[in-house]
């Protein structure tokens, strides 16, 4: 008598196979889903600690490019400690923000997913970028009204990808986010958002403008406050 041979039947395999790709269906969009949420959540807690080290920066008036006794705002080089302050030849010691803000490329930040940049302000109000490799060198930033404006973007490095929206801190401290549309989608190195993005459609497009705090910003898109 013939021994009866061990396994599965291709219908036993057709019915696994079939399991595992509905479970798939349903696990890989909700991880998906999870990762953009916690880089999106990752984003603005970064901006918290970023406002929090522009803060400690500007009452220590350690960066002081005019010598006027009022401390200015600073850039992620700056901030980390790993360039010499604007007007200075020594570094932020203690630095307010981690050495891990330090690694700035092209003038940007990269952390989890999101791509973070700081502006300062020029005589005119308009946004002066960091150096690409971090800190500052030029002459552009005007010291008085460093004392007074500042802000940072984030948005994905890859939209849709790593996160959805963008988002926006300044002085204020208030945090706005931006859910993309048709025609804008920040992402990457492709499409960055400029200075005066978040700020009040209408507006002159300088840095001490109105924030566009849930309403229409310069680029178009709605921008409302985080809770």
């Amino acid at each position: 008598m013939a021994e009866r041979q061990e396994g599965f039947t291709l219908i036993e395999l057709m019915i696994v196979v079939a399991i595992i790709a509905i479970i798939a269906s349903i696990a890989i969009p909700n991880l998906v889903s999870a990762r953009l949420n916690a880089n999106e959540s990752a984003a603005i807690a970064t901006l918290k600690n970023v406002s929090s080290g522009q803060a400690q920066c500007r009452a220590s008036g350690v960066i002081d490019t005019n010598t006027n006794g009022w401390g200015e705002y600073g850039f992620f080089g700056e901030l980390s400690g790993k360039v010499a302050i604007r007007g200075s030849t020594r570094s932020l010691r203690p630095a307010v923000l981690s050495a891990a803000f330090g690694n700035v490329a092209a003038a940007r930040v990269m952390r989890s997913g999101y791509l973070f940049q700081i502006y300062l302000p020029s005589a005119t109000g308009v946004g002066v970028a960091e150096d690409a490799a971090g800190g500052y060198s030029g002459s552009a930033v005007d010291a008085g009204k460093a004392e007074i404006l500042w802000c940072c973007y984030a948005w994905p490095a890859v939209h849709g990808n790593s996160g959805k929206r963008t988002f926006f801190i300044n002085q204020s401290g208030d945090i706005l986010a931006a859910n993309h549309n048709a025609t804008i989608a920040y992402s990457g190195t492709t499409t960055v958002p400029t200075f005066d993005d978040a700020f009040r459609s209408g507006t002159s497009g300088t840095m001490d403008c109105a924030i566009a705090a849930n309403t229409v910003g310069r680029d178009g898109l709605v921008w409302v406050v985080v809770q």
